[in-house]
């Protein structure tokens, strides 16, 4: 399968208040194809979400390139990124990040709306009777369960049909009770419609459900000391 991520070169700094250099990532290369699954794991602080960030185009490498879909969004202005990132790229908040004002559907919506600024209603509910809220759809975040909010993220994530959907910790927040089905809902929409999904977590669990686990530190050398 042809590449749908491909990270050469990354590195990615930050200034500590002493004026030392903290190295948080140097990855000569990652590589993700089209459709896959994996789960990416390693100790808290070794720049699993920094990582999350940079291939969304959140945060930029200090250099090297970062290509999705074969366009290289380091070359992007900031205006672009986003657009790009709204249009390709499906982003589960460990926090959801739901916008509290809005229904479970308007967020939806609204996602769509950084994307090709025509939101599909049809699509957007399909999604939120697919995570099991077909009944709460005008229901706000302060209305939902924390489980029905990471669903609405799940949702809003997918709306968009992305190439690759990035979960950062999405059962942490989630009771015990409704991780599976969390895990589940995302895998499988993303096997549905051919999404590759790389998901971050501390559980064993969870990346144990994946056939490519991946640790950080094995091929990230900011991580050797």
């Amino acid at each position: 399968m042809p590449d749908i991520l491909h990270l050469r070169e990354v590195k990615k700094n930050y200034l500590q208040p002493d004026g030392s250099v903290l190295r948080i990532l140097d990855i000569p290369e990652f590589r993700v194809a089209v459709g896959e699954q994996l789960a990416l794991v390693g100790k808290s602080g070794c720049g699993k979400t920094t990582l999350l960030h940079v291939i969304a185009g959140i945060s930029r490498p200090d250099s090297g390139k970062v290509r999705i879909d074969d366009f290289d969004i380091t070359l992007m202005s900031e205006a672009e990124s986003d657009r790009f990132r709204a249009e390709r790229i499906g982003y589960v908040f460990q926090t959801f990040n739901l916008l509290s004002a809005f229904s479970a559907l308007e967020n939806v919506l609204i996602a769509m709306r950084f994307a090709s600024g025509r939101p599909n209603r049809a699509r957007a509910k399909q999604l939120l009777e697919r995570v099991g809220l077909g009944h709460r759809m005008t229901h706000r975040p302060t209305q939902l369960s924390v489980g029905e909010q990471q669903r609405v993220a799940v949702a809003r994530a997918l709306a968009n049909k992305p190439k690759i959907l990035l979960a950062d910790e999405p059962t942490a927040n989630v009771d015990a009770g409704h991780q599976q089905q969390v895990l589940d809902l995302i895998r499988e929409t993303c096997r549905e419609e051919n999404v590759a999904l790389m998901i971050v977590t501390h559980s064993a669990e969870v990346a144990g459900e994946f056939g490519r686990v991946d640790r950080l530190d094995d091929f990230n050398l900011a991580a050797v000391k």
